[in-house]
């Protein structure tokens, strides 16, 4: 059997859940097991219908979400004939899931009502795709993956339960008597039945966790890019398809900030050495990118660019030695307030590291480092990483770079620079 990840993208519009379900059509003499995202945009809306909430702000948070809901059911009408009635009425459900929620006033934390309303967005999209595959002809069985995925209480970056949630999946799924099964990522369920998410990239480690309990042959996650690049081709117009990675290549990918795979997804298709696909839903005949246990050979160079980049420089108060004390103090700073510095530099009284710009863990952390050193900050910069670099890669990228920090290692050089001033 296969695993099928479809993202955001492939399901954003009526074209597109069309060109979803020939996919599955064509795949139908495998026993399938599909994820599928929230449609595209549904996320970052439903973001916002948790934000008014939590501001208390009922009459702006129910605006919000009916816009979601019509969206939803404009999609369903024009899709479905048939199978119109039973999606209306599952999506009320899941409608009234959430209002019944947002006619309360909060009293949790905000992270327990994102997951209580940010789900929806998946169950409502699965309902519409599902109804649509069987009103095709593909007879597909929908799940709930709240009832599957057993998790923690760790709102927005819940862990897994493994046993029960292999229990659940082996008592549920029976491919001898159905063989297309659809369900959502990104979410699971405490133990009380209140919904979860998985954290980052929770899609594709949902589906890499069916994948690992099910013993799949592979897992495709579709993307509405051709394959893994070698860069950004936003940035790099001469960006390449990579066709074969090893899973320790891309682990590296991801740790330096490449938006491919989140090193959590690889780890359960690693243990039983599940190949991995990324295709293109848009063109299913390119044969895009293997990700797979081979070590790949003779890779070019791989180029990140991470943007929004803070330089903190640490000096210790009385101009004592950077040592052990100080560093694991500093390190249990980065475990409290949940950072992982992208580059990190040494020096004997000092140390310099760089982190994303984000408001709240920039100002936590000066705040706590300041307990222990005199911290300056620098904002605005760009950190680009070069795997299996050359001399000429270097130099191409550099030569005209305003740069603070270098770092090289053996395949991996790094480097931290000010943006050029236009003014």
């Amino acid at each position: 059997m296969k695993v099928f990840k479809f993202g955001g993208a492939s399901v954003q519009d009526i074209d597109r859940i069309k060109k979803v379900a020939a996919i599955i059509e064509d795949n139908q003499e495998n026993k399938l097991m599909i994820i599928v995202s929230a449609m595209g945009k549904t996320t970052n809306a439903l973001e916002k219908v948790a934000e008014a909430f939590f501001e208390n702000n009922k009459e702006r948070a129910l605006e919000l979400f009916d816009i979601v809901k019509q969206q939803h059911l404009t999609t369903a009408k024009y899709l479905l004939v048939t199978h119109y009635n039973p999606c209306y009425a599952q999506l009320n459900d899941f409608f009234t899931e959430v209002e019944w929620l947002l006619h309360d006033s909060p009293v949790r934390e905000y992270d327990y009502y994102y997951d209580q309303i940010v789900c929806a967005g998946e169950l409502m999209s699965t309902c519409i795709v599902s109804n649509y595959l069987n009103e095709a002809g593909i007879k597909t069985k929908w799940l709930d993956v709240r009832d599957l995925f057993r998790t923690d209480d760790n709102f927005r970056d819940a862990g897994i339960n493994w046993e029960q949630t292999t229990q659940s999946i082996n008592s549920t799924i029976n491919f001898k008597s159905q063989h297309v099964y659809l369900t959502q990522g990104f979410m699971g369920a405490t133990v009380d039945n209140e919904s979860t998410t998985l954290g980052r990239e929770g899609s594709d480690y949902s589906a890499a966790i069916f994948a690992n309990i099910l013993n799949a042959d592979s897992l495709t996650i579709w993307k509405d890019v051709e394959g893994v690049m070698n860069a950004d081709p936003k940035l790099f117009p001469e960006a390449q398809i990579i066709p074969e990675l090893g899973y320790d290549e891309v682990i590296e990918m991801a740790y330096y900030g490449a938006q491919v795979i989140h090193p959590k997804t690889i780890k359960p298709l690693q243990n039983k050495g599940i190949d991995l696909n990324v295709k293109c839903f848009l063109d299913s005949s390119l044969p895009g990118t293997v990700i797979s246990k081979k070590k790949a050979k003779n890779l070019p160079p791989i180029f990140v660019v991470k943007q929004k980049q803070v330089l903190f420089q640490l000096t210790s108060q009385d101009y004592s030695f950077v040592g052990d004390e100080l560093i694991i103090s500093l390190y249990k700073i980065f475990k409290e307030i949940k950072i992982k510095p992208n580059l990190i530099q040494t020096g004997a009284v000092s140390l310099q590291l760089c982190i994303d710009d984000r408001a709240d863990k920039v100002e936590a952390l000066a705040t706590k480092a300041s307990e222990i050193f005199d911290v300056q900050i620098e904002k605005d910069l760009e950190l680009l990483t070069i795997r299996h670099y050359t001399d000429d890669s270097i130099h191409q990228l550099t030569s005209t770079k305003n740069i603070l920090l270098t770092q090289k290692g053996t395949e991996t050089f790094q480097v931290l620079y000010r943006l050029v001033s236009h003014t």
